[in-house]
């Protein structure tokens, strides 16, 4: 076994270089909700059919989730700096011709190609904090990232909604693409000074396409039909949930092929044998099924049920975003000590808000609602902010930094499979109930205590990992295979936050 040398002393710009990464993040991310509530604008101003309105959504979704591991390991494999700067500018011209669209067709074709962008970004990120942070450093970094992630998701409704009230309803959804241009240029300016320019891991390794191909085409037979739920109305898209199972477990054969060859495959496998990943991984994707639905479902009951306007819609979530944003600075500081505590206690609280959401529901119908359901919103706001940032903490920060972007793809492939799976999943029993019986308010709270069960199943493996590092702690070290060209030797990965204890040191992850 050999020990990875240390790295030289920390760039002193790393946390203006953090502000670069998140602010990419944030609207790479935003741009995930904030179309949600611009539709009937869509409609109205393009003349933008429902079949196209769902592609706008979706086609965003679909295309983010394929290029995220792909694009990690590139970043791994070509230098994290070149991929993200590439993935901002593409982004950020994207942007501005979804704007400029002159036909739904052009918009779809602009939104996907957005999607992509996006996806090249978001495990560069994950990939950098690794390699500009280390201790307990890097888990307030991932902290902040965590704070980025729960609310640029929550806050998109709420910035649509202010922007087709200013602009109008005509021309309102070309300003949702608009805003991410300020935001990018400047990004992108800041980033070609602050991010640092560390070397390659991985110049001599040979890119997995035939991995990329066999992953890329299991996670589009596994998304299709989750994200297409309501517009493919036969049962004939279901039966590409197999044929995902099918390429995906042919993938993984492949890559576990690869590692006995020598070769340095798309995923590196020996990640799953870190407990503090697949945990967290698995509770990642089961959070976000239910937490991110929640948004697409009280947006739509509140406009079509309740009769708000997109700004009104978007400031009765403001409590959710706010308590996010103090939950998960909290989290950041908060999981050194407490650990995976904090994230049963996190998934407890948002799971305790959204039944009171149900309750406000019951109880306050009509245009009052919004009022009383802000403090249950807040509560799990406060909670959301206690799941994602710790969460998205101790799933990496024992990632080797060589894979750490391929990590970081893999988990918010998680996260987008699970939103998509969880709109799915709780949009059919909305829809369902409203068609047979017509009673919004009731299909409301179906809906809520649907995404309040995944929760709970989130929940549960939280309290179950929790349990199993009571009894059998994970070891202090753990290792992960190599790529070609480093003698095939192994990594150790030093422990991570608070993975025995409350009170345990934060040791670098590589």
């Amino acid at each position: 076994m050999t020990t990875v040398p240390a790295r030289p002393a920390p760039d002193e710009r790393r946390w203006k270089a953090l502000g670069v990464c998140l602010a990419a993040g944030f609207i790479s991310l935003l741009d995930t909700s904030i179309v949600n509530v611009a539709l009937p604008s869509l409609e109205r101003g393009l003349g933008a059919s429902e079949a196209t309105q769902s592609w706008v959504v979706s086609g965003y979704a679909l295309t983010f989730g394929l290029a995220l591991v792909p694009a990690g390991r590139l970043g791994d494999m070509r230098g994290r700096r070149q991929a993200f700067l590439i993935g901002l500018a593409l982004f950020t011209v994207a942007s501005l011709a979804c704007g400029l669209a002159a036909s739904p067709s052009w918009l779809v074709v602009f939104r996907l190609i957005q999607g992509t962008a996006a996806g090249m970004v978001a495990p560069q990120t994950s990939g950098l904090i690794q390699q500009m942070f280390q201790g307990s450093e890097r888990a307030k970094a991932f902290g902040v990232l965590g704070t980025v992630i729960g609310v640029s998701t929550a806050a998109g409704p709420l910035a649509g909604g202010l922007l087709i009230d200013a602009v109008g309803t005509d021309d309102g959804w070309r300003w949702v693409f608009f805003v991410n241009l300020p935001i990018g240029v400047a990004a992108f300016a800041a980033g070609l000074r602050l991010l640092p320019r560390y070397p390659a891991t991985g110049k001599h390794e040979e890119f997995d396409l035939f991995g990329v191909l066999l992953l890329g085409s299991g996670v589009l037979a596994l998304m299709l039909p989750l994200v297409q739920e309501q517009q493919w109305t036969g049962r004939e898209k279901w039966a590409l949930l197999p044929v995902a199972l099918v390429l995906l477990g042919g993938f993984w054969a492949w890559e576990k092929r690869q590692g006995l060859r020598g070769r340095a495959p798309l995923v590196d496998l020996g990640l799953f044998s870190l407990r503090s990943f697949t945990l967290g991984a698995l509770i990642s994707l089961t959070y976000f099924a239910g937490f991110t639905t929640v948004f697409f479902l009280y947006a739509l009951y509140l406009q079509n049920g309740v009769g708000y306007s997109a700004l009104a819609s978007g400031l009765t979530v403001l409590p959710f975003a706010a308590a996010s944003a103090v939950g998960a600075a909290a989290g950041g500081r908060l999981v050194v000590r407490f650990g995976r505590k904090l994230v049963v206690l996190g998934l407890g609280g948002v799971a305790l808000g959204l039944l009171g959401v149900m309750v406000a529901v019951e109880l306050v119908p009509g245009r009052n609602l919004g009022w009383a359901s802000a403090l249950p919103l807040l509560v799990g706001g406060i909670g959301s902010g206690l799941t994602v940032s710790p969460n998205t903490t101790l799933t990496l920060t024992r990632v080797p930094v060589h894979r750490a972007g391929a990590a970081g793809g893999v988990l918010q492939t998680g996260q987008r499979v699970g939103s998509a799976a969880g709109i799915a999943v709780v949009g059919s029993v909305y829809f369902a109930h409203l068609a047979n019986h017509g009673r919004t308010d009731t299909a409301m709270q179906l809906g809520l205590l649907s995404a309040v069960g995944i929760i709970v199943l989130a929940l549960v493996l939280a309290v179950a990992d929790l349990r199993e590092r009571q009894v059998r702690p994970e070891p202090a070290a753990e290792t992960v295979g190599r790529g070609p060209g480093q003698s095939g030797a192994g990594e150790t990965v030093g422990r991570g936050p608070a993975e025995g204890g409350a009170g345990e040191a934060v040791q670098p992850g590589t």
